[in-house]
This record gives structure tokens, sequence and C-alpha cells, in this order.
């Protein structure tokens, strides 16, 4: 059996039976996600990279150790290692920075998958999304994050309840209050996020 068809949970013991080459596969599936949820909260490309960098070493110390209990799904706990460690950045930082989307190169909107479009929809969609993207970023906090791991990481409500430690409930309260400002936001800005 080809090792890349093996699950995350047969690579992690596999490399924690001492197989390197298995980390070296789980990287490789889990990288895009991990990275660009890191992304979407710093909003700093070189930042990205470096915390990005510490969450798998992190990863690696922890398997290493054996403090990884498998309780789920190996990327919600790589992603919850990579929430810690931009959770610890900001309160060492002691200042939430924003920045707009030309503070880095890489536009995560544009991305192939919206490619089959004619060019005219990919203005209109690539334009809606970073409309959209400047609406999330007047949610406070907690509504935001919600947004990013539910829309943009493709957590289900448990995931994102057990990454932020709270109760399902308070997530699907989050995401509903977050859903009305953002349909505020658009009323008042009188924004049209059509494709026609």
């Amino acid at each position: 059996m080809k090792k890349s068809k093996l699950t995350d949970h047969e690579l992690v013991k596999r490399f924690i039976d001492g197989e390197q080459s298995s980390f070296e596969i789980l990287i490789k599936r889990h990288k895009d996600k991990v990275y660009t949820y890191i992304l979407l909260m710093v909003k700093n490309e070189h930042l990205a990279q470096d915390i990005f960098q510490e969450t798998f070493i992190k990863v690696v110390k922890s398997l290493n150790s054996g403090r990884y209990q498998e309780n789920g799904k190996f990327i919600s706990w790589v992603i919850r290692i990579a929430h810690n460690l931009i959770i610890d950045h900001f309160r060492k930082d002691k200042q939430m920075k924003t920045c707009s989307n030309d503070d880095y190169e890489m536009d995560i909107f544009n991305s192939s998958k919206f490619s089959d479009k004619t060019i005219e929809e990919n203005i209109i969609h690539n334009q809606i999304m970073t409309d959209v993207r400047a609406l999330v970023e007047h949610l406070p906090d907690e509504q935001k994050e919600v947004i990013v791991l539910r829309h943009f990481m493709g957590l289900s409500f448990k995931e994102i309840a057990d990454q932020t430690n709270v109760s399902i409930n308070t997530a699907l309260g989050r995401m509903r209050y977050a859903l009305i400002n953002l349909r505020k936001l658009v009323e008042k800005k009188n924004l049209s996020l059509l494709l026609t």
C-alpha cells in the first residue's frame, strides 16, 4: 500500500515508530490548510512562515515526547497548536496589527479554484472576495475567528468549539452574530455581493 494512501493516524503511528518519511507526507498533506489559517489570522507573510515552522517543530516535539493523544483529527490538533502560537505571539506583541491586502503579495482568494470562470466573472468574484474579507476585518475577534475557521478552514462547529474552548452553542451564536453584523455592513456600505 502506498504511503500517501495511509490515514493521518497510521502515518503518525509510523512516525512515532521512527519512520521519518511518514511525517513528510503529513506535512505535504496539511501544509496549505495550516499555512492559510495562520496567514488569515496574522495577515503577514513572514510572520505566518515563522509561526508555520514553529507549529511543526512543536508537533514533532509533542509526537516524540508521547504527548499526542488521538482524540479527533490530526489536522485539528495541528491547527490548535498554530492557534495557540498565534495567541502567544499577539500576547507578547500586545498589539493587534491590521494590514491591507496589499501588505503581502499572495492573494489567498485568487486561487486556482476560481479559474474556470470567464475573465469578467473572475474580476467580479475577486472583487466580491476582497469586499467580504474587508468586511470580516470589521467584526469582533471572536466572530472573525469563527468565520475563518468555518468558511476558510472548513471546520465543523464541534471542531470550532474544541479549537476555541467554548461550547458548540457559543460557537453557533458567534457565527449567527457574525452573519448578522456582516449583513448590516453590506447594507451600510451598499455593496452588491452577487456575481450577476
